[in-house]
């Protein structure tokens, strides 16, 4: 049972999603440089070995967000939402400007890994939203969640891209000897303050929402490896159309993440290399138009195409449209820009059909089959952040391996991989999927 609270706590939650989702995506411009700007300087001149650290450091935020997730949700159900809530702003103030002032690989991967860890805070936002929200309530504050994933990745590459080599593109104070020597600082600096500053807000404006008497103990002997043995243990237990549909969508993730830690690598290769010789500032303006798409379809076009075809239909259109995409980013030429935008249109927009169209279809097989939901999702978030893991890590040895190769291996294998990946899970998609997704309604809870 929800109780009354002001606008100002959910107000608050909303800008610590945002600012997560803004501290994560505002390095994708820029981390692949930044990477290959330390492993160079750090002696790896060969270019798969120099290549092959961006998708590990992509991979440390995602392990540290994936094994803390379940300490920071326990801790929140004993000691209450507001203080794990704060160590994970804490987390993101210090850590996002620690990976900015990186100067090895190893001291970028830890800060990587330990803003990942703070970033397991946005389900102990979900859990406040619980607390304080009616039934009736719940569906549209868990919608603002969403929306605020969606700005956030808009608004996080582009400040990323904005914002970086301040002593090149804005000049001025930033025209300096240190600045050119931290080019990637700012947009650190820039995440963390606005962390900070939330960090502020939620001192003075987010009261506990669980009540001491409503708080449990943990249980003898638990620990966060339990949690996620019995995520795949769940897995395992599961009935086969519900077991499907958890597997198409981590194989869904695997190739989407696959794209996110070799794309900046692909068009960051010199034009007479066969990339688009983008620098920072177009990649950031590249995924901000991606998180605009994202946002449009699944704000807005979602609801309407719903109510007009079936989400099982809508989910497999999103996935072949995904596939095609990424098997087309190795073609892109330098110019037009608008043929980029059309791949990236599909990739985006693809996902944008996926997502909640996969998330209708579990919950109403979850439904009807008489499944708990919460060991339902707990088996699909542990089986997805595996895909978020260890995609980008698969991408970069492949990149590293084809990179310098021809013909079949080359650059162009890692994103032929992602698109057949993607088709893959269009097979188990069309196993699970049956007309009977439609035919009864989904009871209420």
């Amino acid at each position: 049972m929800g109780r009354h609270v002001s606008g100002a706590p959910l107000t608050v939650l909303f800008l610590v999603v945002l600012i997560d989702m803004i501290g994560f995506t505002l390095v994708i411009p820029f981390l692949t440089y930044f990477i290959q700007d330390l492993a160079t300087s750090g002696g790896l001149t060969d270019v798969g070995s120099r290549d092959r650290w961006v998708g590990i450091v992509l991979a440390a935020y995602t392990l540290g967000q994936f094994i803390f997730t379940p300490i920071l949700g326990s801790l929140s159900d004993r000691h209450g939402r507001r203080p794990v809530l704060m160590i994970g702003l804490v987390c993101n103030t210090v850590f996002v400007v620690a990976f900015g002032l990186a100067t090895s690989l190893w001291m970028a991967l830890v800060a990587r890994f330990l803003a990942g860890a703070g970033n397991g805070n946005i389900a102990v936002a979900k859990a406040y939203i619980g607390d304080i929200s009616t039934k009736q309530e719940l569906p549209s504050r868990m919608g603002m969640i969403g929306a605020s994933f969606g700005l956030g990745f808009m608004i996080g590459p582009l400040l990323g891209g904005i914002l970086t080599d301040p002593a090149s593109t804005i000049g001025g104070q930033f025209d300096t000897e240190w600045w050119r020597d931290h080019p990637y600082f700012l947009p650190c600096l820039f995440a963390g303050a606005l962390s900070f500053i939330s960090l502020l807000l939620a001192f003075r404006l987010l009261p506990e929402s669980l009540p001491k008497e409503r708080r449990k103990e943990i249980p003898p002997g638990y620990t966060s490896v339990n949690t996620m043995i019995r995520n795949f243990t769940d897995l395992k237990d599961l009935t086969p159309s519900i077991r499907r549909l958890i597997l198409t969508n981590a194989g869904f993730l695997f190739a989407f993440t696959m794209m996110h830690a070799t794309f900046i690598l692909f068009t960051a290769m010199a034009v007479e290399n066969g990339g688009l010789g983008y620098d920072e500032l177009m990649n950031g303006y590249i995924f901000a138009y991606v998180g605009l798409v994202g946002v449009i379809v699944q704000g807005g076009l979602i609801r309407t195409l719903s109510e007009k075809y079936d989400v099982g239909s809508l989910m497999a259109v999103g996935i072949v449209m995904t596939a095609i995409g990424l098997g087309s980013i190795p073609y892109l030429q330098p110019s037009p820009i608008s043929i980029a935008l059309i791949v990236m249109t599909m990739i985006a927009a693809g996902n944008g059909l996926f997502q909640p169209s996969q998330a209708t279809l579990l919950t109403t097989e979850s439904r009807i089959q008489g499944i708990d939901l919460g060991r339902v999702m707990g088996a699909q978030e542990g089986l997805g952040a595996l895909s978020r893991i260890f995609g980008p890590i698969l991408a970069a040895i492949i990149w590293a391996e084809t990179v310098d190769g021809s013909g079949l291996w080359s650059y162009h294998t890692v994103f032929r991989v992602a698109g057949l990946v993607a088709i893959l899970t269009l097979v188990l998609h069309l196993d699970v999927f049956r007309p009977r997704n439609n035919r009864e309604a989904v009871p209420n809870d």
